[in-house]
């Protein structure tokens, strides 16, 4: 058994733990004399003096144990204090020259333990209780509550503060001081503290607070936390509000056993951190005047995204989509998603790919902006699809576009537990904090490297940051440095280090030479889901939108039924009693039950339907009330969910969204590229908020299909009207969507005649177009083209300027003969959406051929869009000019109707022709129709009588309405009158 040592004091403050000590050995004295080695007599004078002569050198290994009960018999003489104070001399000038035990009470000693302390655990040691060191149960129970605390605040700053420790420049100029509270001198603890043992317990927390030991000194424990949170990752998680999710983290990070890769691994990674690097050379030495926002500085990227697939597809993910800036892109569409690298060189010629008949080419796009998918095997055999998006140079606007792809994905695979698709976004930091539209993310890996060529390849980036870039130029090749570490610790030869340079370099060279001639497939970047569809340089046949009558009864019914036993809002019971009385009647079909016929259509059809957007499900104008709640238990239902038996879940989709019209708008267009087989849908809550999204509308909306071959159905409804609600709430900027409409508005587009009746006369117009833009007036037209968005081999966007007045207005209303497939016009095949209505006064029904039987007797045709239509046909009649003013409604005004708005000037060949509008004339559509009814005329050999298209609107204005509900009564009043006033010219 190893000696007890007595107490021993160097200093004179420690002195006061001598009493309390010596006071419990009576009651304690027979357990400790137990554990004591004996050794006959006293210290004796002689004995002391050879103690006080004792030198280190001359110490023997195990010192002789001295015997507490002859100490404490003596302990008043001068001699054992003498003696003491010279063993207490010797452990701090060397601790190996005492007794293991000495060392143990001496520690203890200088850490502040008590004499009572030691007593009290040397007693429980005795008894058999805990099986540790007497002197580390000692130590543990003067720890004081507070003590306890700032311990426990020591480790959570770690977890919190950690990353701030952490060694993450790569250049080493960062200079930042580390946050105060990872000192231990923060919450008071001494360099004496160091070794000495804490209890900490066992918490309720992954790491290593986990493994089941409760004590541990101090020095133990800061080193696993500098080592986990403080070393080349920092680790940012303590914001996480889910334990469990904190947890799982901690018990990966927070663990004794480091992370050991094998030869065969580490020569993985040598040889995807030279692709990366050498990638970046091979691009800088042949192209290096060219912009290409190169990965130097960054090039462990592609081995740790590679690694995030591989890991990814092992654990059964079947789908990635990857969103990411310009910077890297080319690295990662060679390395990464396995774009042929010889396509690559070749876009650097900018040459445009050869025309072939039937191919579309558009405008194209700048190399770094591109995109590309493909089906990749890993390193460990799984097979999983990459898609890189492509994207415009605002950076983050991509990543809504990559999610809400991922989450089509994630519907129509049927992945309801979303783990078999998910996103990887990449960004820049600067972008990232500063363009907001990140949205939750799972993990965030904030990778820390540099910029070795500035921008761009062209900049010098010395102008700005010299002390920077003189650092970055002596910094090595990433891939050169990992080599160079493995050549040390003898993992790799020189030999193999060449070896996979010259293969690169070899493929490198291969790849260069064949981009010369390198013509890529149309539909690289296309799903199967796309495979049949049209491009704009094919001819798609026209389909009928109208369905039978049986079946519009029929999902009329299913859509308007409650279940038994759904207590809903009187209000909304009355709604759908109304509902359900307009399909039994056939009549007055309002706005809210046409596009709930044209949902319920499509969804029998086999076809998804989702709309999201604020305040949706009720809708802003509590109009569509397309989820219900129960009333007494808060339960919901979506009666578009149950048209029909067997339906699929969620085949009907509508959601509420947050107010980021940016973010939401461009989630819903990526969900719209996964398939054409659905209708998606987002509706903002006014049409004046939509500029809120407009770098979705101008990068990918109006021009995805010309710049990256990327057709989508998207529709956009934005409530639009003037009713006097101010300039927030009355105008989606119409002119802005027309202005982006790439059609040219002095080329009359062909016609074939001879197909009129069938809807072929128009060839290729709207496939052409890049979008539409459309004013509905009648519930039975919003209905057709809704379903027109589905029914046909090519997608383009749709943005319907939608109503808000017209909702409930009484005369806003459509038979349900409407919607059916029998056309109620002479010699017209199938039922469609209607591009232009025409007036309702004069011959009836009218001719809806190219060349109608003329009106002589009309002096004035005005022509309008939208809700304005109403006030102007009210006015008429109450003026009683039916027999000279004709009212012709413009549904679609791009791309323009240049047939019919030439029938209709065959039809009245003695009418001034007028543009109507309710915007101010620098908005709206006047200045859009103007050249094209130019043009019109022109090829119907009637010039304009004054030069330009008379108007009759509100004047030019800043502001897209009065705030003043009397300045709108009396504009709205005037721009009537003056359309319907056969006199009035302007300008």
């Amino acid at each position: 058994m190893a000696p007890l040592p007595s107490v021993v004091v160097r200093h004179a403050p420690a002195l006061a733990v001598l009493p309390g000590f010596l006071a419990s050995l009576p009651a304690r004295l027979p357990p400790l004399l137990s554990l004591l080695h004996t050794s006959p007599g006293a210290i004796t004078p002689a004995e002391a003096a050879r103690a006080q002569a004792f030198s280190p050198a001359e110490a023997p290994a195990e010192p002789k144990p001295v015997p507490l009960a002859k100490l404490k018999g003596s302990f008043s003489g001068s001699t054992s204090v003498s003696y003491l104070e010279e063993l207490e001399e010797r452990f701090h000038r060397d601790p190996s020259s005492v007794d293991r035990t000495w060392q143990a009470f001496f520690r203890s000693l200088d850490q502040g333990v008590s004499g009572e302390a030691m007593a009290e655990a040397l007693g429980a040691f005795e008894k058999g209780r805990p099986g540790k060191s007497p002197f580390s149960a000692a130590a543990i129970s003067t720890q004081t509550v507070q003590e306890s605390m700032r311990l426990l605040l020591l480790i959570r700053a770690y977890q919190v503060l950690g990353h701030f420790a952490a060694d993450l420049d790569p250049l080493g100029i960062s200079g930042h001081a580390h946050p105060p509270e990872l000192d231990p001198a923060f919450w008071g603890f001494k360099e004496t503290d160091l070794d000495r043992e804490f209890f900490v317990g066992n918490w309720n927390q992954a790491g290593f607070l986990a493994e089941g030991r409760p004590t541990r000194t101090l020095r133990e424990m800061l080193t696993r936390l500098q080592e986990t949170y403080c070393g080349n990752i920092g680790y940012e998680y303590m914001h996480i509000p889910e334990r469990d999710k904190c947890n799982w983290i901690r018990e990966r990070i927070e663990t004794i056993d480091q992370v050991q890769f094998t030869r065969a691994q580490k020569l993985h990674m040598l040889d995807r951190l030279t692709w990366s690097g050498m990638f970046e050379t091979f691009l800088d030495n042949k192209y290096g005047v060219a912009e290409r926002f190169g990965l130097e500085g960054g090039e462990s990227l592609i081995p740790g995204v590679k690694a995030a697939v591989d890991t990814a597809a092992d654990l059964g993910v079947q789908s990635i989509v990857i969103g990411m800036p310009h910077r890297g892109r080319l690295n990662v569409l060679a390395n990464v998603v396995r774009k042929p690298m010889a396509q690559i060189f070749g876009e650097f010629a900018g040459k445009p790919p050869s025309a072939h008949e039937g191919v579309y080419t558009g405008t194209g796009d700048i190399n770094y902006h591109l995109g590309t998918s493909s089906d990749r095997v890993t390193s460990r055999g799984s097979r999983v699809h990459l898609s890189l998006l492509s994207n415009p140079s605002h950076l983050e606007a991509i990543n809504p576009v990559v999610l809400g792809k991922t989450r089509a994905k994630q519907y129509y695979s049927d992945d309801h537990e979303r783990l078999k698709n998910m996103a990887i976004l990449l960004h820049g930091d600067g972008a990232f904090s500063g363009q907001g539209i990140a949205w939750k993310s799972d993990v965030v890996v904030d990778l820390v490297c540099y910029r070795k060529l500035g921008h761009n390849e062209i900049d010098e980036p010395m102008f700005t940051q010299p002390l920077m870039y003189k650092k970055i130029k002596a910094k090595k090749h990433s891939h050169e440095m990992y080599a160079e570490r493995l050549l040390a610790e003898g993992v790799v030869t020189e030999g193999e280090v060449c070896a996979i340079r010259d293969s690169i370099r070899s493929r490198l060279d291969e790849a260069f030479v064949a981009g010369w001639d390198y013509e890529a497939a149309f539909d690289s970047s296309l799903t199967s889901h796309w495979h049949g569809f049209m491009s704009p340089a094919q001819v798609s046949r026209i389909r009928n939108t109208g369905v039978p009558g049986d079946l519009l009864r029929t999902v009329g019914h299913a859509i308007t039924a409650l279940p038994e036993g759904f207590t809903p809002h009187r209000q909304i019971k009355k709604v759908y009693e109304q509902r359900r009385s307009m399909v039994d009647s056939g009549e007055g079909v309002d706005w809210a039950l046409a596009e709930a016929l044209a949902f319920a259509t499509l969804l029998s059809e086999g076809n998804h339907v989702r709309l999201s957007g604020q305040d949706v499900e009720r809708g802003t104008f509590s109009h569509r009330h397309a989820v219900l709640h129960d009333q007494h238990d808060g339960a919901k239902y979506v009666p578009l969910n149950h048209v029909f038996p067997g339906q699929k879940e969620n085949s009907f989709t509508i959601c509420n969204s947050s107010l980021s019209e940016f973010g939401v708008l461009g989630f819903e267009l990526g969900y719209s590229y996964e398939s054409p087989n659905s209708l998606v849908l987002w509706e903002g809550q006014f049409g004046d908020f939509a500029n809120g999204a407009q770098v979705v509308f101008d990068q990918f909306l109006s021009s995805g299909e010309a710049r990256w071959r990327r057709q989508s159905g998207l529709v956009c409804l934005l409530p639009h009207g003037y009713d006097g609600q101010g300039p927030e709430h009355s105008s989606a900027r119409l002119e802005r969507f027309l202005q982006m409409s790439d059609e040219n508005p002095y080329e009359m587009p062909h016609h074939d005649e001879a197909q009129w009746f069938t809807g072929g006369h128009l060839g290729t117009q709207i496939q052409r177009a890049n979008w539409q833009v459309v004013n509905c007036t009648t519930p039975a037209n919003y209905y057709h083209v809704l379903r027109r968005q589905v029914h046909r081999q090519f997608r383009k966007p749709l943005i319907v300027m939608s109503p808000k007045y017209l909702l409930r207005h009484q005369q806003c209303k459509s038979p349900l003969n409407e919607f059916d497939d029998q056309p109620d016009d002479a010699n017209i095949v199938g039922v469609r959406f209607k591009r232009v209505i025409m007036d309702d006064t004069g011959p009836q029904p009218k001719d809806r051929g190219p060349r109608p039987p003329i009106e002589p007797d009309v002096k004035r045709v005005v022509f309008c869009s939208g809700k304005v239509f109403y006030d102007l046909h009210a006015e008429r009649a109450k003026q009683g000019k039916e027999g000279q003013v004709a009212i012709v409604r413009v549904e679609q005004l791009a791309p323009f109707p240049f047939d019919l708005v030439c029938r209709e000037i065959r039809r009245y060949p003695n009418a001034q022709l007028l543009w109507c509008q309710e915007e101010p004339m620098n908005m709206g559509a006047y200045l859009h129709v103007q050249p094209r009814f130019d043009t019109c005329l022109r090829e119907e050999g009637r010039p304009m009588m004054v030069g330009r298209m008379p108007y009759a609107g509100r004047p030019p204005s800043a502001a897209t309405a009065t705030g003043f509900g009397q300045v709108h009564a009396r504009e709205q009043a005037q721009l009537i009158n003056d359309a319907l006033n056969v006199q009035y010219a302007y300008p």
